[in-house]
């Protein structure tokens, strides 16, 4: 069987099997893609150009194999392999905490935020870490900026730390232990990213098992989906510079922010999701919005 042949016959199955996607990849092809050759040691652009190549019955076998414990266990392929990747970057991954993805990283990496900034940071919080990939991409975005990566999960922060030693990160950023602004008391950043909980609770009694394999903390946000950013909006204000920015991920939940926050009127950064997934907020607007 050649490769191509082995990944379609195995897209079959996810299709059929009915999986969920949204953890690195959008449809059963890609999926399949990226399990079959992560298990036959291939780059996973291999198939572009090698997909004529024979895979012997014993690689087949590993390969279906891992396609099936995808299918039973309905977990998140990146949590499978251990592996994921964010904007090129790859990135180790466990239950621990939930796969990369924000979408935060979109404007981060394309530069988009340098616009905003004026300035290259000096001083970047990236609050509610999880797996670290968004200060990691900070401090490769920024080399002489110093991240500080927070996070109320412990464990969590475990999986943070082996990416930031997997890039050579230690020196640059400083991780902690704490509930929302309280492990910066005191401090100011040039830029806060916050990709928070934002789930509401009827959407999160909905998802399906690859999104609830991901530890709940992180994705949970109330009944509304807001109660982290609650917090974080009444004080982000006393912890950014005159000039800093904070950027948050509140995904679908476009409606629900409008509705806790009327006073705000942020800047909305267009993403691969849609044009109001990811706002921008200034010093200015925060220190006058008055949040509820």
């Amino acid at each position: 069987m050649t490769l191509a042949e082995l990944v379609e016959r195995s897209a079959a199955r996810l299709e059929q099997a009915g999986v969920a996607y949204g953890h690195g990849t959008t449809c059963a092809y890609d999926e399949a893609a990226w399990l079959v050759q992560w298990q036959l040691g291939l780059p996973l652009d291999e198939l572009a150009t090698g997909g004529d190549a024979r895979v012997d019955a014993a690689g087949c076998a590993a390969a279906e194999a891992l396609v099936e414990r995808r299918i039973a266990t309905r977990l998140p392929a990146a949590y499978l392999t251990g592996e994921a990747w964010l904007h090129g970057v790859p990135f180790f991954i466990d239950a621990r905490a939930i796969v990369p993805r924000s979408l935060i990283a979109e404007p981060l990496v394309d530069g988009r935020l340098d616009a905003w900034l004026g300035e290259p940071p000096t001083r970047v919080l990236d609050l509610c870490t999880g797996n670290g990939s968004l200060a990691v991409l900070a401090a490769l975005a920024w080399p002489d900026a110093q991240v500080v990566g927070t996070d109320l999960s412990a464990e969590a922060l475990e999986v943070a730390a082996r990416n930031v030693a997997r890039h050579g990160l230690g020196q640059r950023i400083d991780l902690r232990r704490g509930s929302g602004l309280a492990a910066v008391a005191g401090e100011h950043f040039d830029l806060v990213l916050c990709n928070p909980p934002y789930v509401p609770a009827a959407s999160m009694a909905a998802l399906p098992p690859e999104f609830r394999a991901e530890p709940a903390l992180a994705l949970a946000g109330g009944s509304d989906g807001m109660d982290f950013v609650r917090g974080l909006l009444a004080g982000i204000a006393n912890h950014l510079a005159p000039d800093g920015l904070l950027v948050l991920e509140i995904g679908h939940e476009r409606a629900h922010f409008e509705a806790a926050f009327p006073g705000l009127e942020p800047v909305w950064l267009p993403c691969s999701a849609g044009d109001d997934a990811v706002l921008l907020l200034d010093h200015a607007s925060l220190a006058s919005g008055r949040p509820a």
